[in-house]
């Protein structure tokens, strides 16, 4: 879900954005936070700037120009999906490579540098508790205490009827479910949770139980790939005897799949990212010419886009500002330094490589 509280164009103020950021908390959608820490000339932002990007790129605020732009929100957008902060710089400075520093080539044609510190914000995962039972009332209190966002489902309608409905779990966006019906429809409950896409199913049963409801499920037609996220008992055993203490169990066993699920996750992460790493502690960043030094690009096949052909950069049609409208072809810039220097030979840069003076009209997106 996107919370729009300004359109990308507008520049929020500090309070603003606080309130944007609250808003996006409470509706449980996910976003960075970027600051400017270093800003040096020439530059069109200062140190503690800030701005807020949302998952799906939209940007709240102003951290630096149209060429950097594009750098920003996709390092935000990838801090999102690992949840990881990061520092990026961006500058043509020489400088000794860091291996926590994320670095890209200035594309402006004013240079400058930019550090930037992102910090992401990603909802806790949802657990929803399912069962009427005092462990299922006591383990959603616990799990909230310990960092889920946890929503007790003793009954969810299902066509008129009670039940338990997949469905409902997947729109609320659940990551795990915790059955606690102890012997009050525990084989319905148990279908509906692994019939959604929830990672982990953890159930509040004995081993002997546990066996008997995993044998009815593929019954039921449950495979048993799905099977395989069925957790139970729900957690470690601590010889429980009270509904408060079966229900720390369970959480205990929800807060030790949570770790293992995201050290998963970061371990593949630090795979696919072995072979970037290793060259940026080995190399510096490349100096780059000024992008005025730079021929210009093929146009790119993405619809409604064009790539400027000062800098490289791709430039959405529908938000570009800037603009000229050369021998009948319209041109797009990221910023207004690119264009002036566009201006002062046109012809060097359309024809500077091949197919950069196709007509931008030819585009998707353009004209239609």
């Amino acid at each position: 879900m996107n919370v729009h509280a300004e359109s990308s164009e507008t520049l929020p103020d500090a309070a603003d954005l606080l309130q944007l950021e609250q808003r996006l908390i409470d509706a449980g959608s996910p976003f960075a936070v970027v600051t400017v820490i270093r800003a040096a000339p020439p530059t069109s932002t200062h140190v503690g700037a800030q701005a807020l990007v949302e998952a799906s790129g939209a940007l709240h605020g102003w951290v630096g120009g149209g060429c950097s732009r594009t750098i920003v929100i996709e390092a935000a957008r990838e801090s999102i999906r690992t949840g990881q902060p990061r520092r990026v710089r961006i500058s043509n400075e020489p400088a000794p490579a860091e291996a926590e520093v994320e670095a890209h080539a200035m594309p402006c044609a004013s240079n400058g540098a930019l550090e930037l510190f992102i910090q992401p914000t990603v909802p806790a995962p949802l657990v929803a508790v399912l069962g009427a039972t005092p462990a299922a009332q006591e383990a959603c209190v616990l799990a909230r205490r310990v960092g889920f966002r946890a929503s007790l489902a003793a009954d969810v309608a299902r066509a008129g009827q009670p039940g338990f409905d997949a469905a409902a779990l997947d729109r609320a966006g659940t990551s795990f479910v915790l059955i606690a019906t102890q012997g009050e429809r525990d084989e319905d409950a148990l279908e509906a949770a692994l019939r959604s896409a929830a990672a982990a199913v953890l159930l509040i049963a004995s081993h002997r139980k546990a066996e008997r409801l995993r044998a009815a499920m593929r019954l039921r037609g449950i495979d048993e790939a799905r099977l395989a996220a069925l957790h139970a008992p729900a957690g470690p055993a601590i010889h429980a005897h009270t509904p408060q203490e079966i229900a720390l169990g369970a959480v205990a066993g929800l807060v030790a799949l949570r770790h293992e699920i995201d050290e998963a996750a970061e371990a593949a992460a630090r795979t696919q990212a072995v072979a970037p790493r290793a060259a940026i502690a080995t190399e510096t960043v490349p100096p780059l010419p000024p992008c005025e030094a730079l021929g210009a690009p093929v146009a790119e096949a993405q619809a409604g886009c064009y790539v400027n052909p000062v800098c490289g950069m791709s430039v959405e049609i529908a938000k570009a500002k800037h603009v000229v409208d050369y021998g009948g072809r319209k041109v797009y810039f990221c910023c207004d330094c690119c264009k002036s220097e566009f201006e002062r030979d046109p012809e060097r840069y359309l024809h500077a490589a091949p197919g950069a003076a196709a007509r931008p009209d030819d585009l998707p997106g353009e004209g239609r």
